[in-house]
């Protein structure tokens, strides 16, 4: 079963509810957020919209570090950024499947869900890059959520994120610690993210990820997980 494309805005939407940004604020037909570290993701501006080019001149005076999120339909937006000097980072593909289709029983304590993270889930977290600066965007998102603890060999391997937003879920920092991939407990915790999230009246998952991320595609290919969205970034 394919699902149904996600739209940019409803992606949008589920990222955000999803992956909290400590503040936002409007400026002209832009979104600025303050990510407060928590990731590219929590600190681009959006633009909703028709643009000037006086507003693009003022999004690159006011931010920090200019960054902006370029969807689906934001075909305008890209080109003049493009004309100014700003440049691509980061392609990211968004997959989705049916909760249904990736819900399957684990073996005991493969992987298994809790709320706030464990000492352990955050020391895995960190030693995959995700810092308490990521954590804290995890702890703002106000609908259903938890991590995802997942052990190889009775030992903890692995870790992810899941929150609802309506009946989307959305699986965020999935990482396995270097010396146990390839053993398939990224398959597990996806597993166990669906699991959770039928238990939340969640239909659909989803996750994005960058593109030059080979394996992980591949795993969500085999999964069934099919290409909803994509969407890139522009820096200056």
């Amino acid at each position: 079963m394919m699902p149904d494309l996600l739209p940019p805005h409803l992606l949008a939407e589920v990222m955000e509810a999803t992956w909290r940004p400590a503040g936002r604020r409007l400026l002209g037909p832009f979104t600025l957020r303050d990510g407060a570290g928590g990731g590219k993701r929590v600190s681009a501006a959006t633009c909703d919209g028709a643009f000037t080019e006086a507003d693009l001149a003022t999004v690159e005076t006011v931010m920090a570090e200019p960054l902006v999120l370029i969807r689906n339909g934001d075909e305008a937006l890209d080109a003049a950024l493009d004309a100014r000097g700003w440049r691509i980072i980061d392609p990211v593909v968004a997959y989705a499947a049916p909760v249904a289709q990736l819900s399957a029983e684990l073996p005991f304590l493969t992987a298994f869900p809790h709320w706030p993270p464990l000492e352990i889930a955050r020391s895995l977290w960190a030693e995959g890059g995700i810092g308490p600066a990521r954590i804290a965007a995890m702890e703002r998102v106000m609908g259903p959520k938890t991590a995802l603890l997942g052990r190889t060999g009775d030992r903890p391997a692995g870790v992810a994120f899941v929150a609802c937003h309506g009946s989307e879920a959305m699986v965020h920092a999935l990482d396995v610690r270097e010396s146990n991939r390839r053993q398939g407990l990224g398959r597990h915790l996806l597993h166990a993210a669906a699991n959770w999230a039928a238990g939340q009246g969640a239909t659909r998952l989803s996750l994005v990820v960058t593109r030059q991320n080979a394996a992980a595609r591949a795993l969500y290919a085999r999964l069934g997980m099919q290409a909803v969205g994509q969407y890139h970034y522009r820096m200056k």
